[in-house]
């Protein structure tokens, strides 16, 4: 499922030239004309990351970004803020409300889109982190009483305990793996940097104390660690 991204100018040029070129690239594009339509438009679909211009009728991009952080779910929402305006003071005020980047107008729209590779890859490692993090915690206060386990899900039971130890993007990285992949392929695939990808590979060889992919692809199918 491709990821989201908000896209938020009052300039209908500007808005159709980012959104087609993300399109194009493989992302889920929404758009919106100014602060307090986007604002609306991130309760409804939940972006992966936003771009917006600041000066814009009703709501700029500074009371946007202010707005979005000030709800739990949002905190870590990767923000891009576009301007033409370009002095310290106006850059500092956009770091002080809470986004990632500041990209001055004009701008390539390769620039943007690598921007916009980075911001989502370090999202979706700190997110990852998070939810292995919090099923640490939730397993900590699982009851040690023995549970009958009903016989179709008993294959599940008996997986390594180290299957606990990876990420959902680690799992998606070994899924891919054993279906003979490139990181180009991957990296298409999951909006990462074949770097990042390699980064994914060298914490799984790690993990399962294998030397290579010919290993980890043999170990994740000997142990069902793959579908």
């Amino acid at each position: 499922m491709p990821l989201t991204i908000l896209v938020v100018d009052d300039d209908l040029g500007t808005r159709l030239s980012i959104s087609d070129y993300l399109e194009l690239s493989g992302y889920s594009v929404v758009t919106a004309n100014d602060g307090q339509e986007a604002l609306a438009m991130v309760d409804n679909y939940h972006p992966d990351l936003i771009v917006t211009d600041i000066i814009m009728p009703r709501m700029n991009g500074y009371e946007l970004v202010r707005r979005v952080r000030q709800q739990p779910a949002f905190r870590l929402l990767p923000v891009i803020l576009l301007t033409a305006r370009t002095k310290t003071q106006e850059r500092i005020l956009g770091y002080q409300s809470g986004c990632d980047l500041y990209l001055p107008k004009p701008f390539e729209l390769e620039e943007l889109a690598a921007a916009i590779r980075n911001l989502l890859a370090r999202s979706q490692i700190i997110q990852s982190e998070y939810r292995f993090s919090h099923k640490e915690n939730l397993g900590s206060f699982a009851p040690s009483k023995d549970i009958e386990i009903p016989n179709s899900l008993s294959t599940h039971i008996q997986k390594p305990h180290m299957l606990a130890s990876l990420t959902s993007r680690e799992q998606e990285v070994l899924e891919m793996l054993t279906h003979g992949f490139s990181n180009a392929d991957m990296g298409h695939q999951l909006h990462l940097s074949p770097r990042t990808v390699e980064k994914y590979v060298s914490s799984l060889l790690r993990k399962t104390a294998t030397s290579n992919r010919a290993e980890l692809v043999r170990f994740a199918m000997k142990h069902g660690l793959v579908e």
